[in-house]
């Protein structure tokens, strides 16, 4: 478990309990986030949107940033011409920083694992980064992931190495997404040495 192994706001983060210590926790975080994480080395921004780069075609719309947290990934998809871009989180600060940067179409205070508030095929894309993880969602979430994921759109996600090996890729066929790809494990923040590694994946909705 990664619980109780970081110092700091990440530390504080992994050790909350239930999903408003997290939005809490996160709320507390959200001005320095940014600053905090590049000083980290985080790396799952840049990993997840090689591979929603990879398969996800130019121009489709829309994606949705599912715990998009400050806006990181957002600010980037419209780089990469994805035009339209929703986003959730669970915190309100974060969503209040990510709001600033005026690179989503919508933004949602929603909680992953639960009920969503959106119709079926919904999104072309959607990408997930940092989300899997000790504490955070869990592959219960995965149903109503499927359900707004079109047909033959695709699911970026990022998931902690037990996750995985518990079997998160089976989770997500029972869903109805197919694994198309998977990175090798790696360590999503180098300057935090107590990182348990992650692997990131692709799955295309069946």
């Amino acid at each position: 478990m990664e619980s109780g192994q970081h110092d700091g706001h990440l530390g504080t983060v992994y050790a909350a309990e239930g999903p408003d210590e997290v939005a809490r926790s996160y709320d507390a975080w959200a001005e320095t986030y940014e600053t905090d994480m590049a000083r980290a080395g985080y790396r799952h921004p840049s990993v997840c949107l090689g591979l929603l780069a990879r398969h996800c075609p130019r121009g489709a719309a829309p994606i949705l940033d599912a715990g998009c947290g400050t806006g990181l990934l957002g600010e980037w998809l419209g780089l990469l011409a994805y035009p339209e871009v929703e986003g959730l989180d669970l915190s309100e600060g974060m969503l209040a920083v990510a709001g600033r940067k005026g690179c989503y179409r919508r933004l949602y205070r929603l909680a992953l694992g639960e009920t969503l508030p959106f119709p079926d095929d919904a999104y072309a894309g959607i990408v997930s980064a940092g989300v899997f993880t000790t504490g955070h969602v869990g592959v219960g979430a995965l149903g109503e992931l499927a359900r707004i994921c079109r047909t033959n759109g695709v699911l970026v996600v990022t998931v902690k190495r037990p996750m995985w090996e518990d079997g998160f890729a089976g989770h997500a066929a029972e869903a109805g997404f197919a694994l198309i790809e998977a990175t090798d494990p790696y360590v999503s923040m180098p300057g935090e040495g107590r990182t348990i590694p992650s692997v990131a994946a692709v799955f295309r909705k069946a």
